[in-house]
C-alpha cells in the first residue's frame, strides 16, 4: 500500500476542511494510500513535520491556506525530498492555488490529487527560507499579515484591499536597490515591489497568465514608483488594473536571481508571511524544485 502524509492547519481560514476530513481520508484511502495525519499546533509545524516525514511518503497532501503551503514547501525543500505534493486549498485567499487552477471544493479537490499527476514547479529561496508565489514589501505587504484572521475569515480578499488602502493613505516611500542576473539594476523610491511566481499576488494585483509560466526558472519582478500625487497614484491603480505594465510609473522585468538592497526596516512577506528585512537580500529561484499533483482535466465530479 503506498503511503501518503498528510499535514492539516485546523484553524486556516474558515475551518471548512474540518468537517469533510474523514471522508477526505475516504478519498485517499479508495484510492490506495495509508494515511498518516498530522494537525499543525503552531507556526513551524508544518516545516517540521514535512522534514521530517516526506521522504518516507508516496505522496504529501497539505491542508490549509498559502502559508501551511509555504511551511509545507519549505520543510520539503529543506529535506530534499522529491515526494510529490497535493494541495487542498482551505485559507482565505489561497492566491497560489488560484494560480495553479486548483478546485475551490475541498473533496473536489481530494480527487483532483487522485486523478492527477506531478507537475514541476519553480520555489524561490530567500535568504534561508522559501516562497511558492511571492516575495514582497511595501503597500499591501503589511496588510496580508497583520489583518486579523476573523477579518480575513469573513472578508476575504476583501480585507487585503482595505487595509491596502488604509496604507496607501500614508503613502510609505521604500528606497531600494535591485541588481538582476542579466547585469539590469533598478535603484528609486517605491510604494511596493513584488518577486512574484504566479498570477495572483495578495488578493489585489493580477498577472496575465500569457506572461508566467511558473516553471521557466525565472520571477516576474513588478516594482510601483512613488507618485507623485494622487493623480499619477490614481494613474497606478488604472494601470494595474487593467494589467498595463507598460507604465512610467511601473518597472516590470523576469530575473532568475536578484539583490535587494534597503533600509534592514523595511519588512517583506513571503506567501504572505511576516519576513524581516536585511539591508542585503539575495532571491534565487529554484527551478523545478517541486512537484505539486495536478489535473488540468479533472471535472469536479466526484
Amino acid at each position: 500500500m503506498k503511503r501518503l502524509l498528510l499535514i492539516m492547519n485546523p484553524t486556516s481560514g474558515t475551518k471548512k476542511a474540518n468537517p469533510h476530513l474523514p471522508e477526505i481520508l475516504s478519498i485517499f484511502s479508495r484510492a490506495g494510500y495509508a494515511c498518516m495525519t498530522f494537525m499543525t499546533q503552531k507556526r513551524g509545524d508544518a516545516t517540521e513535520l514535512a522534514a521530517e516525514f516526506a521522504g518516507d511518503s508516496d505522496l504529501l497532501v497539505c491542508i490549509g491556506g498559502d502559508g501551511t503551503f509555504n511551511e509545507v514547501i519549505s520543510g520539503l525543500v529543506r529535506s530534499g525530498a522529491k515526494t510529490p505534493v497535493g494541495y487542498i486549498p482551505a485559507g482565505s485567499t489561497n492566491d497560489f492555488a488560484s494560480s495553479l487552477g486548483l478546485p475551490k471544493n475541498v473533496l473536489q479537490a481530494a480527487q483532483a490529487i487522485v486523478a492527477g499527476n506531478a507537475v514541476a514547479y519553480d520555489v524561490g529561496r530567500f535568504r534561508d527560507r522559501y516562497f511558492t508565489y511571492v516575495a514582497s514589501f511595501g503597500a499591501f505587504t503589511k496588510t496580508s499579515y497583520a489583518t486579523p484572521q476573523n477579518v480575513k475569515n469573513v472578508l476575504g480578499h476583501l480585507a487585503y484591499v482595505l487595509g491596502g488602502i488604509r496604507e496607501l493613505s500614508s503613502l510609505h516611500r521604500y528606497h531600494v536597490a535591485l541588481s538582476l542576473d542579466d547585469g539590469l539594476r533598478e535603484e528609486g523610491d517605491y510604494i511596493f515591489g513584488a518577486i512574484s511566481n504566479s498570477t495572483s499576488v495578495g488578493g489585489i494585483l493580477t498577472l496575465d497568465p500569457e506572461i508566467v509560466d511558473m516553471n521557466d526558472g525565472r520571477f516576474e519582478l513588478l516594482l510601483v514608483r512613488y507618485p507623485s500625487g494622487m493623480g499619477e497614484l490614481a494613474g497606478i491603480i488604472r494601470s494595474l488594473s487593467v494589467q498595463h505594465y507598460d507604465s512610467p510609473a511601473l518597472i516590470f522585468r523576469s530575473a532568475r536571481k536578484l539583490t535587494v538592497e534597503a533600509d534592514p526596516g523595511m519588512d517583506w512577506t513571503l506567501d504572505g508571511e511576516f519576513a524581516p528585512g536585511s539591508p542585503s537580500i539575495e532571491i534565487e529561484n529554484l527551478h523545478s524544485a517541486i512537484n505539486i499533483v495536478i489535473d488540468n482535466g479533472f471535472n469536479g465530479q466526484l
